[in-house]
């Protein structure tokens, strides 16, 4: 039987054929139609297939006959004959019909065998479900009961533990009862006679139970201590009863607990010499119960070898020290503290291993140990360290003065709070040690701002000292000067300094460090840092004030000079000599007085500076202190200033007075009325001209050097104004032609070339005025009258200097200029 059909027999070609068998096993699985097709035609048509296959080359197979290899008919087909097409087709329908019946067949068999299997399936479900809902109800049952089963054994469990409660409870109070038997018969004991502890248990002798005794002995004494105060407060109420207290026990149990304290002690030190942290460790844990232990942790403490050796103290005396009567420097006690100090964190570490294995508390004891550390050993080397001078009678600079108390209080402060940061690190307990730490230095802290004040004032003292004695000296070894040369010369020995100055910031700036090391709140800091600062403006205003006051002094001395060579001259007539000793020693002192004032101003721009990057930063924070400093710092720097504007004021003076002297003595009568002998004009400026420019740009090198800004402007248009009217002055002594017109104008381009290397607009405008005002002396008489038509401004002056024309009154120049301009008549 081949794959999709069973035959049943032979069949033939023709119509009426046996049908085609189909068994539902063939629809089962992998089903496929084609191969169903192709088993029930494949009988009929092979000899077709040949036929096409031998006539027609290239014509093909029919589209789908090849793949029909599936299945067979019953019986053989007989040869195909030649008289129709497809002789099969009648044989192919009976087929397809037969098949079709017996697929009707078969859905009709299934379709009988799926109703069965619906009911079969019915059936078997609601019996299912009848068992799944016995079973619900068979677990609610279940559950009820397990329900009943906890509720009782809970009910079972609390009376369990109501029962172990009362047991525990009986056994407790039965205990207690036992031990209050005990402890009322040892009670007893303790309470016969004073004194008396000879008739006390075994107990409180035998050493291997030295912690019971000691144990119920606290607790008796408690106990006597309680009732004690019991009826002392019944006596004070009324209502005491006489009878007998337990005051003979409270007496006998505190010696008892001496002399065991004592032996426990005792046994501990014993075991400490031995390093037998055991037997240590079991005696502290005994005798915490005595006073929490307090007296055992001291004692331990107390019996260090760093706190009872007299050699350690003085070791530590010559490490930070060095030897005896030689004078310690900061840095090496720095360096000797620092040593010190870590020698006493490496011990104060041994000690915390041995305190945490033998202590049941070693905190406690850490603590005890450091603030013993802090308040003997570091006290004893600071005490030392640390005299403080008295402010009344100061050191003297030459043994270190004040300064050397102020490094060394800053060198200790330092390494102590290092030493304080090591020990908390070790451990220390609850001890505040930077607490503790601070209030060793509280009374050098408390006076700390007046020190540092009369330190800087020592050290400005004795550097004022130095500079007199330096300047005495220079003045004996240059022996006897002339009053001629030796005018300014105590003002250049004693001339202002600016490394002076920059040692005052750098003391100053010292002082500020410890004062921030010293003041932790910020109002406390800015006041110290406030009052600091006052005192470096005092110093430096006082000192440049001082500075040019004596440059002033030489500029006066100076002009005395000066007016002792006038009287002279008018006395004597002749006095060239000391006319030039003058000049020299004016120009001398301002010179040296423009130095001064150069270097005042360097000072003033370094302080100023020393405040921005230093001293604001620490003013900031408190409100208004910033404010405060900077009009104080206003307020002593006015004073230097005043005196720099009254210097000036005497530089221009001493200026005015020798450009005065030159005109007056190198001007001639002739330099502008010059004869008319034929000789060719002189077109250079006059000699007394050429003296005076370079005089003035010989002098004002020094000016145009040391002011700056509106300091130096201010003082050349001064300078100018009075150089301007000056020249006016003296112009009117001469009289003028033409050629001396034509030289006065040389004159001026000189002067007027000259003030231009001011930057003084209104100061250029007055000497170009002037240029303008010096033509009337070399126009014709009949031009005047047109020369100021534009500049009606300075007729005024135009016709004084009309005046000094030689040929003023032979022209009648009055009258032509009356008639034109009547408002200057």
């Amino acid at each position: 039987m081949t794959e999709g059909i069973r035959a049943r027999g032979p069949r033939s070609s023709s119509v009426n054929s046996v049908p085609l068998i189909l068994d539902i096993e063939d629809f089962k699985g992998d089903f496929s139609f084609d191969a169903l097709f192709g088993n029930l035609v494949n009988d009929l048509l092979p000899s077709f297939l040949d036929e096409e296959a031998d006539s027609g080359d290239g014509h093909g197979n029919i589209a789908g006959v090849d793949g029909l290899t599936n299945g067979h008919l019953r019986g053989q087909s007989a040869p195909l004959s030649s008289a129709p097409f497809f002789p099969e087709v009648d044989g192919l329908l009976s087929l397809f019909k037969d098949a079709c019946k017996e697929l009707v067949d078969l859905r009709k068999q299934v379709d009988g065998r799926l109703n069965t299997l619906k009911k079969e399936v019915s059936t078997q479900d609601s019996k299912h479900r009848k068992t799944l809902t016995e079973i619900e109800k068979g677990v609610d049952g279940l559950f009820e009961s397990f329900a009943r089963l906890d509720g009782r054994i809970s009910s079972v469990g609390q009376t369990a533990a109501k029962i172990g409660d009362h047991l525990q409870s009986a056994d407790a109070q039965r205990e207690t009862a036992s031990q209050t038997i005990d402890l009322i018969k040892y009670l007893m004991e303790f309470n016969g006679s004073p004194g008396d502890l000879m008739e006390l248990s075994a107990l409180f002798s035998d050493d291997s139970r030295v912690a019971e005794a000691a144990s119920i002995a606290q607790k008796l004494r408690s106990f006597a201590e309680e009732d004690i105060g019991r009826q002392g407060a019944s006596a004070a109420a009324g209502n005491a009863t006489p009878g007998r207290g337990l005051e003979v026990a409270v007496a006998n149990l505190q010696d008892y607990c001496n002399e065991l304290e004592n032996r426990l002690l005792s046994r501990f030190d014993a075991a400490s010499q031995r390093r037998d942290l055991s037997t240590m460790s079991e005696c502290a844990k005994i005798l915490s119960q005595f006073n929490r232990g307090t007296s055992a942790m001291q004692h331990y403490v107390a019996t260090r070898p760093m706190f009872i050796d007299v050699e350690v103290m003085n070791s530590d005396i010559r490490l930070v020290l060095g030897d005896h009567g030689s004078q310690p420097s900061p840095s090496n006690v720095a360096r000797g503290l620092s040593a010190l100090f870590k020698e006493i964190t490496d011990t104060v570490r041994k000690e915390a291993a041995t305190i945490t294995a033998v202590f049941p508390t070693p905190n406690e004891v850490m603590a005890i140990l450091v603030q013993r550390v802090l308040e003997q050993r570091v006290t004893g080397i600071l005490d030392k360290i640390l005299a403080k001078p008295s402010l009344m009678s100061p050191p003297p600079v030459q043994e270190g003065g004040l300064l050397l108390y102020l490094r060394m209080l800053a060198v200790a402060y330092e390494r102590t709070q290092e030493l304080a940061k090591d020990l908390r690190a070790v451990g220390c307990g609850d001890l505040d040690v930077e607490d503790l730490t601070e209030s060793l230095f509280s009374s050098h802290k408390d006076e700390y701002p007046e020190h540092e004040r009369a330190s800087l004032k020592q050290l400005y003292q004795a550097k004022m000292e130095e500079l007199r004695a330096e300047s005495q000296q220079v003045s004996e070894s240059s022996g006897t000067i002339g009053r001629s040369k030796g005018a300014s010369i105590s003002s250049s020995l004693q001339q202002i300094s600016v490394t002076v100055v920059t040692d005052f910031v750098r003391w100053n700036e010292e002082a500020i460090t410890r004062c921030t090391l010293f003041s932790s709140q910020p109002a406390t800091l800015a006041a110290n840092v406030k009052a600091i600062f006052t005192c470096l403006l005092d110093q430096v205003s006082v000192y440049i004030t001082e500075g040019l006051e004596r440059a002033r002094d030489s500029l006066s001395e100076a002009a005395a000079l000066r007016e002792r060579f006038v009287l002279g001259r008018r006395v004597a007539a002749a006095a060239a000599s000391a006319a030039e000793a003058a000049a020299a020693a004016g120009e001398s002192s301002f010179k040296s007085f423009m130095v001064a004032v150069q270097r005042c101003g360097s000072s003033v721009a370094i302080v100023q500076q020393y405040f921005a990057n230093s001293i604001s930063r620490l003013l900031l924070p408190v409100d208004g202190a910033h404010a405060a400093s900077c009009e104080e710092m206003s307020t002593a720097l006015s004073k230097a200033e005043a005196a720099a504007y009254k210097g000036l004021q005497q530089c221009i003076e001493t200026v005015m007075a020798e450009v005065d002297r030159l005109l007056s003595s190198e001007q001639k009568s002739t330099d502008y009325r010059s004869t008319d002998d034929g000789i060719a004009s002189d077109h250079r400026p006059t000699n007394a001209c050429i003296r005076v420019v370079a005089y003035l740009s010989r002098v004002l090198e020094s000016a145009f050097t040391a002011l700056e800004g509106l300091n130096k402007q201010a003082f050349l248009t001064e300078l100018g104004n009075r150089l301007e009217k000056l020249l006016l002055t003296h112009w009117q002594k001469f009289t003028f032609n033409p050629s001396g017109g034509l030289r006065l104008k040389r004159d001026l381009n000189e002067y007027v070339g000259f003030v231009k290397s001011f930057g003084a607009p209104s100061v250029d405008e007055k000497f170009e005025l002037l240029g303008i005002i010096a033509n009337v002396f070399i126009v014709a008489p009949d031009s005047l009258p047109t020369l100021f038509e534009g500049s009606p401004s300075i007729r005024k002056d135009a016709q004084r200097f009309i005046q000094l024309r030689e040929d003023y009154k032979s022209a009648k120049l009055a009258t032509k200029l009356s008639s034109l301009w009547p408002s200057l008549s």
